[in-house]
């Protein structure tokens, strides 16, 4: 038997023996504390409360979200177009210009209108 095929089947045997081994082990070495707090409902990090439902949130959060959205889209589209620069020759760097000043035009807008400023 090949010595990397015996040394695999020894590492998987041992994953599959140790790991509901250990996941068994922690159930009596770990701390248990059953309380009513800890069975609480959780949703996302924030408890639930008993709020009207119009109460929603502040509509910056979702403005800033689109805009991180938009610009990271950006990105996206500026790798392939950087690694294939010099095949796409000089027509491709006269649309990312124009692609660019859109993409700033959209940003000088955002920041006109207040999107970013959070007071």
């Amino acid at each position: 038997m090949n010595d990397s095929l015996l040394l695999a089947s020894f590492m998987i045997a041992a994953l599959v023996i140790l790991l509901p081994l250990l996941f068994h082990l922690t159930k009596y070495l770990g701390v248990s504390s059953d309380n009513v707090r800890k069975n609480e409902p959780v949703e996302g990090g924030i408890r639930l409360t008993h709020k009207d439902s119009s109460d929603g949130f502040n509509v910056k959060f979702f403005l800033v979200g689109i805009v991180f959205l938009i610009f990271d889209v950006e990105v996206l589209f500026m790798f392939p177009w950087a690694l294939n620069l010099r095949e796409l020759g000089l027509f491709a760097l006269f649309e990312m210009f124009i692609f660019m000043g859109l993409l700033i035009g959209g940003l000088v807008y955002v920041y006109k209108s207040g999107i970013l400023k959070w007071t």
